[in-house]
């Protein structure tokens, strides 16, 4: 028996082979509970009977799956347009590019949205603690670069400093904004009234209504944390990339977005982790 010699394996193989590795299962989280899952397999299921057919020379069952699969590309990326732009917005997210120089980031569409001074926390701390304490559903969008204005429509500007009051009676039921999102930014509630796009997964509780579909939507199209507060118990939930965290506490609100938000540190905690 003549052994076969072994094919060398170089760096450039290797590395290739991570690298497949690596955006397989990028595309696998980001599918995953999802419906798009379903179709990937399905559409890898045909590519192996393409394949088996081939190798049995079963030309014209050949051809036809041939030509199915020769569109292929161009349907992938019709069907999969919301996940392969989480997939590109999940790149640039990642450290590499928060940390790139300012005039990179800046001809990159990077231009930070401002994260909430602590005086507007607080006023937004008192607004929501309300809306629970009287049942009133709220949905609020903290955008840390993208702009959620793109995604999502029926904004009202509003461009108020934030304050509890105004908070409260945005989502007042007699309010006509009342069943939309707001926006906030730094100290200030941009917009109000916002129809968000709602997430299709799989894999969310039961118990989740429109308001918890549409926050994790938007958390899937943008880099924004969303803030939910459930109209039947009161719950709070914050939404950031696709997924959802309940029960959370409403005095770690301002800890937990912050956490999600934060890119690239500044001087004085650059300062402090060196100490």
């Amino acid at each position: 028996m003549i052994e076969q010699p072994a094919l060398p394996l170089g760096v450039w193989q290797l590395l290739d082979i991570l690298a497949v590795a690596f955006i397989l299962y990028q595309l696998y989280r980001l599918t995953r509970g999802t419906a798009a899952i379903r179709i990937f397999l399905g559409v890898l299921a045909i590519y192996l009977v393409y394949q088996i057919v081939d190798a049995l020379q079963m030309r014209m069952l050949a051809e036809i799956l041939g030509q199915f699969i020769g569109v292929g590309v161009i349907a992938l990326l019709i069907v999969f347009q919301q996940e392969l732009r989480q997939f590109l917005l999940l790149i640039g997210n990642r450290q590499w590019v928060q940390h790139a120089p300012r005039w990179l980031q800046k001809w990159m569409g990077r231009d930070a949205q401002g994260t909430p001074t602590e005086a507007a926390w607080s006023e937004l701390q008192s607004g929501l603690e309300e809306c629970r304490r009287r049942k009133l559903g709220a949905l609020v969008v903290i955008p840390k670069d993208a702009d959620p204005g793109t995604v999502a429509t029926g904004w009202k500007q509003v461009d108020a400093v934030t304050s509890a009051a105004l908070v409260v009676a945005l989502f007042e039921k007699s309010s006509p904004l009342h069943d939309g999102a707001m926006c906030l930014d730094a100290q200030r509630i941009r917009w109000a009234g916002g129809i968000l796009p709602v997430s299709g997964r799989l894999d969310l509780p039961a118990q989740c209504g429109t308001r918890h579909r549409a926050a994790v939507g938007i958390s899937e199209q943008t880099d924004a944390v969303v803030v939910v507060i459930s109209e039947e118990t009161g719950g709070l939930s914050i939404a950031h990339e696709g997924r959802l965290e309940t029960g959370q506490s409403l005095q770690r609100l301002p800890v937990l977005i912050e956490s999600a938000l934060r890119t690239v540190p500044t001087p004085a905690e650059a300062a402090a982790e060196s100490d």
